[in-house]
């Protein structure tokens, strides 16, 4: 199989990076977590005690932030390490949630962060999700997607995630967080939320994990083998 670019965009909880992940796998392709790489960085000004919406902040948080992905030796999944530390579990806390919308509407960085995305696929065989990987970071992807759900069926998702890890939450303020996160991604100055024209859009509100694994599966078949 050709090595190709797969972007994936969408709204926050209709499963983009559990699919992604598994898409590459399956691909033995890399993936890439755009979305964890600003949740890093709104942790990272957090503890910086910086903020986003300071240009003199904002200088100083990026001149010290450092984002990496390693594969844990023992589940094999990839983590999130914010200047050397692993900080996959905290950075999917609702306290990240809340603070990562801010973060991603700052243009200097985006920029800096879609530099490191772009440099990162410069060997294709990737797979990366976000919220404008298709209409920005690769616009030239050989198989753009965009990935949707009801707004219900995804904050009932999030909250099992967060379940997992111990955390709780109502599903009203899970959806609140989710519909204000849409609002702001999809009406921000710097690179917004949304489907570009040659995007294949998939509603994942009634598909099982596994069949969205394997309709994307088949659409990369599909693009590889033409």
């Amino acid at each position: 199989m050709n090595k190709i670019v797969i972007a994936i965009d969408g709204y926050s909880g209709c499963g983009k990076s559990s699919t992604a992940k598994e898409v590459a796998k399956k691909l033995g392709f890399t993936y890439i977590d755009s979305g964890a790489m600003y949740r890093a960085t709104a942790l990272h000004f957090l503890n910086k005690n910086l903020s986003p919406l300071r240009a003199a902040d904002v200088a100083e948080g990026l001149k010290s932030l450092q984002i990496s992905f390693q594969q844990n030796p023992t589940t094999h999944q990839q983590e999130t390490y914010l200047n050397g530390v692993n900080v996959e579990d905290e950075i999917r806390t609702m306290r990240i949630s809340e603070r990562v919308s801010e973060v991603a509407t700052v243009k200097e960085i985006r920029a800096a962060l879609v530099a490191q995305q772009q440099k990162l696929g410069q060997q294709k065989g990737v797979v990366m999700d976000g919220r404008d990987i298709g209409s920005v970071v690769f616009p030239e992807a050989e198989l753009k997607l965009f990935m949707t759900a009801d707004v219900e069926t995804r904050a009932k998702r999030r909250q099992l995630e967060l379940l997992g890890k111990g955390e709780q939450a109502s599903l009203e303020e899970i959806k609140l967080n989710l519909e204000t996160r849409d609002e702001v991604d999809s009406n921000r100055t710097e690179s917004p939320l949304l489907k570009v024209s040659d995007a294949i859009e998939i509603d994942t509100s009634s598909l099982t994990f596994s069949e969205q694994v394997e309709q994307i599966i088949d659409l990369v078949k599909k693009v590889t083998l033409n």
